[in-house]
C-alpha cells in the first residue's frame, strides 16, 4: 500500500473509514471524543429499589458495547463462517456483503474490512492497549515491529500500542469441510499519560495459563469462571504487559467471563470501593441480578464492593465483567489514536504521516500464516513460543 499521507487519512476518517484503520468495530464509535469516565447513558432502564443497591443501571447493550474508565471500548465479534477456500477466505458467494466494509451480517458473517480473508487489514494505534480474547476460531496478528502470530481457541493477546504501532487482525478459514465459526471479544483499554508512549509490546496469554474456576451451588450446578486479568478465589491470571494500567499497583483492573448452567447460582465476590464494574450479559433470555429480573443482551453498572448473587434463568448464561479503578484523566480520541488533548492528537496523525509508526514488513495489508501453521507467536527478535 503506497503511504498514506496525513489529508487522505483524514479524508478516509471523515468518510467514514475510521474502522478500517482503528480495529474491530462494526461502526466508527471511535470517531467521536468521549469524557474519561463515561457516564451510565440516559436510555439506561430504572433500577427497582426492590432489587438491591447493588446495581447501579440497566441498559440494552449497544454496538460497541458500552464501557467506562478505565476502558474504552468492547466489541463481541461472533461470526459463523463457511468452509474455507484456498486463499482461507470463505468459500461461498459474497453477494450482499459490502467488500472493503461488509459489518451487515449477510448470512450470518462479516468480512469487515478483508477483501480475501475476513478481518481488520493493516491499521495504526497509538496511547492505549488492545486486549483480544479469542474464545472460538483463530486469528492471524502482524505488525509493524515484524512480530507476528497465529491464535485462538481460548488465547488471548495483550497488545500495548503505546507510541504506535501498526498491525493486521485476520481471521483464516482454515477448515474447508466444515463451518469455520469466529467468537472474540476485543477491549480496549486506557494507557495514563505516563505511559502512553512507550514503546509498543504484546503478550500472549495462552490458554493453558489463563485459570478457570468451576463452581457448584448447593444444588451441583456449575459456574465456570475465566480470569483473564485479576485474581479470583487464589486463582491468578498472568501478569499483564509491563506498562499497562492492569500492571499498576492499586489499579485493581480484572476481565472475567462467567458461564452459568441453566438456574446455577453464583455469588460474584464485592470489589473495591472507587471502581467501576460493568456486567455484559450477553448469552441467555433471562437471569436474575441482585434479586432483580435482567432480559438477556443487557449492560449492567454494578456497585464495585458488593457481594452480588447471580443465577441462571431456563438456560445457559454468560457474562462478561470488566472492572478497573478510573485513570481520571482528561480523553481525547479520534479514529485509531487515543490520548489526553487534541493537540496530542493531531500530533499522533503527523507523526503517523512521517514515520508509518516503523513502516510495514510484510507483502500484503492482510498479511495471514501458511495454512499448516498451527498456534504460535514470532516475536521482534525472531524468538517463537508455543502454547503449552
Amino acid at each position: 500500500m503506497d503511504e498514506i499521507t496525513r489529508r487522505r487519512l483524514l479524508g478516509l476518517l471523515a468518510g467514514g473509514g475510521a474502522a478500517a484503520l482503528a480495529g474491530c468495530s462494526a461502526r466508527d464509535p471511535r470517531d467521536r471524543p468521549a469524557a474519561s469516565a463515561s457516564p451510565v447513558a440516559a436510555r439506561a432502564e430504572p433500577v427497582d429499589p426492590t432489587g438491591g443497591d447493588a446495581i447501579l443501571a440497566v441498559e440494552p447493550l449497544t454496538t460497541p458495547w458500552q464501557t467506562r474508565d478505565p476502558f474504552l471500548f468492547c466489541m463481541h465479534h461472533d461470526d459463523r463462517y463457511p468452509p474455507g477456500n484456498p486463499q482461507m477466505g470463505p468459500a461461498a458467494s459474497l453477494a450482499g456483503h459490502q467488500m472493503g466494509r461488509d459489518f451487515a451480517g449477510v448470512d450470518g458473517w462479516r468480512m469487515y474490512h478483508g477483501r480475501a480473508v475476513p478481518g481488520f487489514p493493516r491499521h495504526p494505534h497509538r496511547g492505549f492497549e488492545t486486549v483480544t480474547i479469542v474464545r472460538e476460531g483463530l486469528l492471524d496478528h502482524s505488525d509493524s515491529l515484524g512480530a507476528t502470530a497465529r491464535y485462538g481457541e481460548g488465547d488471548v493477546q495483550w497488545l500495548t500500542a503505546g507510541g504506535g504501532i501498526q498491525h493486521a487482525e485476520m481471521f483464516p478459514l482454515l477448515d474447508d469441510g466444515s463451518p469455520n465459526p469466529l467468537e472474540l471479544f476485543q477491549i480496549w483499554l486506557n494507557l495514563p499519560a505516563a505511559e502512553k508512549m512507550v514503546e509498543a509490546h504484546f503478550s500472549m496469554l495462552w490458554k493453558p495459563a489463563i485459570p478457570t474456576r468451576v463452581v457448584q451451588d448447593g444444588a451441583g450446578r456449575s459456574t465456570r469462571v475465566t480470569v483473564v486479568a485479576g485474581a479470583y478465589d487464589g486463582s491468578r491470571a498472568p501478569a499483564p504487559p509491563p506498562h499497562s494500567w492492569a500492571s499498576q499497583a492499586g489499579s485493581h483492573v480484572a476481565m472475567w467471563s462467567l458461564r452459568l448452567d441453566p438456574g446455577a447460582r453464583f455469588v460474584l465476590p464485592a470489589g473495591p470501593d472507587g471502581a467501576t464494574r460493568s456486567l455484559y450479559f450477553f448469552e441467555g433470555r433471562e437471569m436474575t441480578v441482585g434479586g432483580r429480573r435482567i432480559p438477556g443482551g443487557r449492560h449492567l453498572a454494578v456497585h464495585p464492593g458488593s457481594d452480588i448473587a447471580l443465577q441462571a434463568g431456563d438456560d445457559v448464561a454468560e457474562l462478561l465483567m470488566l472492572q478497573g479503578m478510573p485513570i481520571g484523566e482528561p480523553v481525547a480520541r479520534h479514529g485509531p489514536f487515543v490520548m489526553n488533548s487534541p493537540g496530542e492528537i493531531r500530533q499522533a496523525y503527523a507523526d503517523y504521516q512521517r514515520t508509518q509508526f516503523g513502516g510495514w514488513p510484510w507483502a500484503s495489508d492482510e498479511h495471514v500464516q501458511d495454512r499448516t501453521e498451527g498456534r504460535f507467536a514470532r516475536r521482534p527478535d525472531g524468538g517463537i513460543e508455543r502454547p503449552s
